[in-house]
């Protein structure tokens, strides 16, 4: 399984946004493309039309799944996991080559729903956390302090009891300033620990062993208590931080934050399968052979994107609202390999178009990531001042287009490899360098470049 994303909180509400609006957002990440920026748009756009809807017309209204076609490293990806930030969405990318047919050795196509849910899940309960981050914060310290400061010994015959009370809560309010202020970080403190007693289980592919995987450790959980409590004895902060986590959890109602998160996956869930093409029947097929099993793959994905009932550990999920983006290649087969059942589930179709020099001048230093930035940022935390004129850019780039054109087109991912070789010395003499303000132009590009490029066979290894 491919990485899941966590989309970032962003202060922009994403249903006060036009399609305009979406592909302003959407250019400060992705270099061009504008096609499929606009299709991402759209589609993003109809998600907020629809919840303006009655229920029963809602409930009709199905996403429109979009098909990306374009060369590796052109930012296929890249836009469906901004698409999925912007509308703070649970995103997940799976390749659909890793799956197998149903019977076979591999994953089943039911478990790209399965862990979207279970990153919705993560989603909604960070939030919750978060809403409950001060009285989490301010029950930890209060258990804390406890553990700091013993209780109030029972009055002598002749003590005023009121007294001894205003004289602990004093003293405690004195501990209490001194843990505000780390001076207490030393102390040392015992607090019980729960640890889990159940073994790992290895979860082995296939959405049969996956779901008894999963159920049986919970089941055995349960049984068990949910784990044993051990004595630790932790300094303040980490005790702190410990207790912290304890009254967050105890705080965070997680019936409703998974039924939060399963309705938030009905409802704005996206799903981007890569390397469709990948399951593409090649010329027909034949009825035999690698063709067969990848025609079984599109069928067993067929009813997920048509709209089905996944079974999770969280209830049962409808993928009817589900947005599915889909992209690949097609290089050697075409959209129309795929069967037809499946193209029809896919009505958008975009085309990327390959990207060009003066693209790679555009991506090293317009987005809000660019890799010169990126870079610049990298080795400034070593307190060098790394500098790039506007023609070493460009030259970058040219180097970039070249090795594309005669070796394989990996598109902007190339722009990673030239940059790695190209500060290769700086990265590692970096701390031991006196002179730490260092500007990057033409000639150093071509010193450390030209002879790699030249030589074909060396650039097919090294860039």
């Amino acid at each position: 399984m491919s990485p899941i994303f966590l989309p970032e909180r962003t202060n922009t509400s994403v249903g006060a946004l036009t399609p305009r609006q979406i592909v302003a957002e959407l250019d400060k990440y992705v270099v061009g493309q504008a096609k499929a920026k606009r299709a991402v748009a759209i589609a993003l756009r109809n998600r907020m039309r629809r919840q303006k809807l009655s229920p029963d017309i809602a409930e009709e209204v199905t996403p429109k799944n979009i098909l990306m076609i374009g060369p590796t490293g052109v930012g296929k990806t890249e836009i469906a996991r901004r698409l999925a930030r912007l509308a703070q969405s649970p995103f997940i990318k799976v390749e659909a080559s890793k799956f197998t047919e149903v019977g076979y050795v591999g994953r089943d196509v039911e478990s790209m729903v399965r862990d979207l849910v279970e990153l919705a899940v993560d989603m909604v309960r960070a939030e919750k956390a978060e809403e409950v981050e001060e009285k989490a914060r301010q029950a930890a310290e209060e258990r804390l302090l406890d553990l700091l400061l013993p209780p109030s010994r029972p009055p002598m015959p002749n003590e005023d009891p009121s007294a001894l009370r205003d004289q602990h809560s004093r003293t405690r309010e004195r501990m209490r300033e001194q843990l505000r202020d780390g001076r207490l970080d030393d102390r040392v403190v015992e607090i019980d620990v729960v640890q889990n007693t159940m073994p790992s289980f290895e979860i082995i592919a296939g959405s049969s062993v996956e779901e008894i995987g999963v159920n049986l450790k919970d089941m055995m959980g349960n049984m068990f208590g949910g784990g044993r409590t051990k004595s630790r004895r932790l300094k303040v902060p980490e005790a702190l931080k410990h207790l912290h986590q304890e009254e967050s959890q105890k705080l965070v109602d997680m019936e409703s934050v998974n039924r939060t998160a399963v309705d938030r996956v009905q409802q704005s869930g996206i799903i981007f399968i890569d390397e469709i093409d990948k399951i593409a029947s090649r010329d027909g097929g034949g009825g035999h052979g690698p063709d067969v099993s990848r025609e079984g793959v599109q069928r067993d994905i067929l009813p997920i994107v048509e709209g089905t009932t996944v079974n999770t550990k969280y209830g049962m999920v409808k993928t009817d609202h589900i947005l599915f983006i889909a992209a690949g290649a097609f290089h050697v087969s075409k959209p129309s390999d795929l069967i037809p059942e499946l193209q029809g589930r896919f009505p958008i179709r975009v085309e990327l178009e390959p990207l060009t020099r003066d693209d790679f001048v555009r991506i090293l230093t317009e987005p809000k990531s660019a890799l010169v930035k990126q870079y610049t940022a990298l080795l400034g935390a070593e307190d060098i001042d790394l500098r790039f004129t506007t023609g070493a850019v460009e030259r970058i780039a040219d180097f970039a287009a070249r090795v594309n054109d005669k070796t394989e087109n990996i598109g902007a991912r190339r722009l990673h490899t030239v940059m790695e070789r190209l500060l290769d010395e700086i990265s590692f003499e970096g701390p031991d360098l006196k002179d730490k303000s260092i500007t990057i132009d033409e000639a150093y590009v071509e010193r450390m470049l030209e002879d790699i490029v030249k030589n074909e066979d060396l650039s097919r290894y090294i860039l």
